[in-house]
């Protein structure tokens, strides 16, 4: 099983564990002002969009693949149906 630990930092990034079977990656995601509102996630915790946003990720690609550091918004360019299919994600 793998388990997904968001917390947002003070400077309003999150930081994101992964871990699972024994092992962890680390990543620190920025999410831009309105990105929310603008994928239509506007009603929900951002803890929970980003959460949500690497579910989303690990069922594409291993932990290991996924940036160490980036802004939720880049995922749409590596995958085109991420703004359509986050929605599915958090509701």
């Amino acid at each position: 099983m793998t388990e997904i630990v968001v917390q947002e930092n003070a400077d309003g990034s999150f930081d994101v564990e992964i871990a699972a079977l024994g092992r962890s990656t680390w990543h620190t995601v920025v999410v831009p002002n309105g990105y929310s509102a603008e994928i239509g996630c506007g009603d929900v915790a951002t803890t929970d969009l980003v959460r949500a946003s690497f579910v989303f990720l690990l069922e594409r690609e291993p932990a290991t693949s996924i940036l160490r550091r980036f802004r939720l918004d880049v995922i749409s360019h590596y995958f085109p149906e991420y703004s359509e299919a986050i929605r599915g994600y958090v509701g």
